[in-house]
């Protein structure tokens, strides 16, 4: 009998760690602030959407585009480009993927409610929609388009049944959360927790994990706890503080990758008079926004030390930048290098300006989504301190900071984009060309920045089928954004990973965590 028990009791213990071995338990660090596909283009949101719901033409971890509901594509005239789309791909309530679908997905995308992010930016250029046949569809445009196959990338589709009048709130609450992914959404915690559950019929092959525990864990004492105590085999967006700490643990071990995200800073460019959080230096609102003019914010740029932020903040985590691609890249414009911080230089400038004794400033920013994001907040506030703008540093968790920043409520504010498709001409028109609902540029122009010069420059680009001509035509785009400092861009993130012994882990330049990029291994 003894044996018998002792036999049971491991059969149970075997069970056990089997279906535990089965489900990937990932810690993340960042909020996930919507499960509709096409609410908030935004990092998180995209990774979380990229296991449930699928695009027509996917990136690998290179940021190269390959097919995914689309088995091909080709233009077929100036203006018109043809997806061949893959058969057999159902939904996972079993409807069937077709040409209608695609459709309505584009239908839908200007008609989501109260987007902070739309995803309009990737399907600006379409025209017209032709269904040829159920898996032919084809896309006109506004002249030529190069690079729809890029932007096409970016957009989730979804079921015209499934989703017709559907709105985020029924994503949210998990009716309607039902893509042709890898994985379906069982569980929807916001702010805390999304369950996930394996699509044994995905059509690109049954996934690994038979579930997903994805936990938001935005503290990054916490998330470096959780992977050392066990409690998560895999976290992502690892606290630079922790990093040589976690490389030196046997039982750890570590995915990196340089990225494409770059860090900025928006300034608020559509009050010509007061600005809320500008005033002189007894506190009274100045009667004009000092970052109107060129040399208040090119002083701004120059007093910051990017070099500092890299080695000091960053912990070397981090390449020093003025553009938004990173070197080497498609559209990284060689002569655009990091200026060494001058602080006389900068103090200069704002005597030119009309400011020699300089003025206060409030400097927002989030505290949970970017690695060190309100220690760079800190950083940049006393080098702008140094010259005279005596600045107060105010962060708050992402959700209500950039809920605020849509609503240009503030002056200046730390934020940034992640370049998913290889060349900036998507991030360039996503955070600096004029904001215009209807054609989808500026969809994150929160600073509501306007140069006719940059947009001139920029649509050119865009309608350049030679890539060679494309890439001098963006290096142009790029010198007048920065020179005229539109934006403030300080550095490109490190992506970096770490993970429990038995595991492994595709590091992607997009910076996406995702359970289909990691695998347990033999030990």
């Amino acid at each position: 009998m003894k044996q018998a028990l002792m036999a049971a009791t491991a059969g149970i213990a075997l069970v056990a760690g089997a279906a535990q071995a089965q489900t990937l338990r990932m810690g993340v660090g960042a909020q996930i602030t919507a499960t509709d596909p096409h609410f908030h283009n935004i990092s998180p949101n995209n990774a979380f959407a990229s296991m449930v719901f699928d695009n027509l033409i996917e990136t690998d971890d290179r940021a190269r585009v390959r097919p995914g509901l689309a088995e091909s594509w080709r233009p077929v005239g100036e203006d018109v480009w043809e997806f061949r789309l893959r058969r057999g791909v159902k939904f996972q309530n079993g409807s069937d993927f077709t040409a209608e679908d695609v459709a309505f997905t584009l239908e839908r995308i200007p008609q989501v409610v109260n987007s902070p992010g739309s995803f309009r930016t990737y399907t600006q250029a379409i025209t017209g929609v032709e269904i040829v046949d159920p898996y032919t569809i084809r896309f006109r445009t506004n002249g030529p388009a190069p690079v729809l196959p890029n932007d096409i990338a970016m957009v989730p589709m979804l079921d015209r049944q499934t989703h017709q009048g559907a709105t985020t709130e029924d994503f949210n609450s998990g009716r309607v959360a039902i893509g042709t992914g890898p994985y379906r959404m069982t569980m929807h915690r916001p702010g805390d927790r999304i369950e996930l559950q394996r699509n044994d019929a995905y059509w690109g092959g049954r996934p690994q994990w038979a579930a997903v525990d994805y936990r938001m864990i935005t503290n990054d004492a916490a998330r470096t706890a959780a992977i050392l105590a066990g409690d998560v085999d895999f976290i992502d967006q690892v606290p630079t503080t922790d990093i040589e700490r976690l490389r030196r643990t046997p039982r750890v071990s570590l995915s990196e990758i340089d990225s494409m995200r770059f860090i900025y800073f928006a300034m608020d460019h559509m009050r010509d008079g007061p600005t809320p959080f500008i005033t002189d230096n007894d506190g009274r609102p100045l009667p004009r926004n000092p970052l109107k003019d060129v040399r208040v914010r090119r002083a701004l740029s120059l007093a910051i030390d990017r070099a500092a932020i890299v080695s000091r903040v960053m912990e070397g985590a981090a390449t020093a930048t003025v553009q938004v691609m990173p070197p080497g890249s498609f559209g990284y414009t060689p002569d655009l290098t990091v200026p060494a911080a001058d602080v006389e230089g900068a103090r200069r400038l704002l005597a030119e300006a009309g400011y020699p004794n300089g003025f206060r400033l409030t400097l927002h920013g989030p505290n949970d989504r970017y690695p060190n994001d309100a220690r760079i907040s800190q950083a940049v506030g006393q080098m702008w301190t140094r010259i005279g703008v005596r600045t107060q540093v105010e962060v708050s968790p992402y959700a209500s900071f950039i809920a605020r920043a849509s609503r240009q409520e503030f002056s200046v504010f730390l934020v940034s984009w992640g370049t998913s498709t290889g060349e900036p001409l998507a991030g360039l028109r996503s955070v600096a060309m004029t904001y215009n609902r209807d054609l989808g540029t500026g969809s994150v122009n929160r600073g509501r920045y306007a140069n006719p010069a940059f947009d001139a420059a920029l649509q050119t680009a865009s309608r350049e089928l030679d890539d060679a001509r494309r890439e001098a035509l963006l290096f142009d785009a790029t010198r007048i954004l920065v020179n005229d400092q539109g934006i403030i861009s300080t550095h490109l993130q490190k992506n970096i990973w770490a993970m429990r012994a038995g595991f492994e882990h595709t590091p992607r330049v997009d910076e996406r965590t995702r359970a289909q990029d990691v695998r347990s291994v033999a030990r």
